[in-house]
């Protein structure tokens, strides 16, 4: 079983590096993320430096074995990798992009999608349809990722996005389910409370919309919901995972990246990985940025294959999400 298509793995440098093409023979592999910014060195200096680099960048990615997709977090504002500075296409953050006319958003989205297909990218981590309950939220709010605190704006804008995608064959990610807008931590240092601020709607927009967008893919927080799950994450929860299945049966779910310290302090990168599988993601996002655990990541891939052995793991689980990944690789790699 290719257990390697599970993984969407981030790796420092401009071009693709012997280990990542080890893990891919060996393994095969979902996916690769993109980072212009490096935690390692603390400057632009990872993945991105030019149109002309990225789009060779995503060429050698894409040839490897199995043919692994690209992924980026383009939201625009402050979270884009993908920078005018470095020769791109300019996109605002969520915030100010719902201020603007109809016909401008279409025109940005369209130039930033088109871009990101020919570059050889295939999966963005966006939109983000957290309503914006909490302006101070350090995560979403008070950096302008949200696109508004009104569910109906927030709503049209993702329809919108997905829209222009499927016009330009990217795939889009929603993030990041339950909704974290209302939360008051930041989900890089800490695990999210998010169950006294729990709103239905912002739930059902997930279910609503995931289905519509071109790529259909929710990406899934570190936010603890104690009405699901006393102890666990939604990474980790086969509660909270099993409520989302229910009712998106064939959208991929992936991780939000499974080196941030929430899920470090409680676990580490390698039994968390193997939690979050049982608890029933289909790809675990491993950056690599926030530290480097580039080498220990055959060792993850090898601890799954044991578990899968050991009947920790659900073959017949892991399966299915290795079809739902080969669906994707058809969709957006033809």
């Amino acid at each position: 079983m290719p257990i390697g298509e599970l993984f969407i793995l981030g790796f420092f440098g401009k071009t693709v590096p012997a280990w990542l093409k080890q893990f891919a023979a060996r393994y095969g592999l979902g996916g690769a993320i993109l980072f212009d910014y490096s935690c390692r060195t603390q400057q632009y200096d990872n993945n991105i430096e030019s149109p002309e680099q990225v789009q060779r960048l995503c060429r050698e990615i894409a040839a490897l074995p199995s043919g692994p997709m690209v992924f980026i977090d383009q939201e625009g504002g402050l979270v884009r990798r993908l920078k005018e500075s470095r020769g791109f296409a300019p996109l605002p953050s969520a915030k100010e992009f719902n201020r603007l006319a109809p016909d401008v958003k279409r025109a940005i989205l369209t130039a930033s999608f088109a871009e990101m297909r020919r570059l050889g990218i295939h999966y963005d981590f966006a939109p983000v349809i957290d309503v914006d309950y909490n302006p101070d939220n350090p995560n979403i709010g008070r950096i302008k990722r949200s696109f508004s605190a009104d569910i109906a704006e927030v709503e049209a804008n993702a329809l919108l996005a997905s829209e222009v995608a499927r016009a330009q064959r990217v795939g889009l990610c929603l993030k990041h389910f339950p909704g974290i807008g209302g939360a008051a931590v930041d989900s890089h240092q800490e695990f999210m409370d998010i169950s006294d601020g729990l709103i239905p709607e912002q739930e059902e927009l997930f279910y609503s919309l995931a289905p519509k967008m071109f790529g259909d893919a929710v990406l899934v927080s570190h936010a603890i919901v104690r009405q699901w799950d006393r102890d666990r994450p939604m990474t980790l929860s086969a509660a909270g995972l099993g409520r989302l299945r229910q009712r998106l049966p064939d959208t991929v779910l992936i991780t939000d990246d499974m080196q941030m310290q929430g899920l470090q302090k409680a676990l580490g990168t390698r039994e968390a990985s193997l939690q979050a599988l049982k608890a029933g993601m289909d790809m675990l996002c491993i950056g690599n940025n926030l530290f480097d655990q580039e080498h220990e990541m055959a060792a993850i891939a090898e601890y799954v294959e044991r578990s899968l052995r050991d009947n920790i793991l659900s073959g017949s689980a892991i399966e299915k999400s290795i079809a739902r990944v080969a669906k994707r690789k058809a969709l957006l790699m033809a």
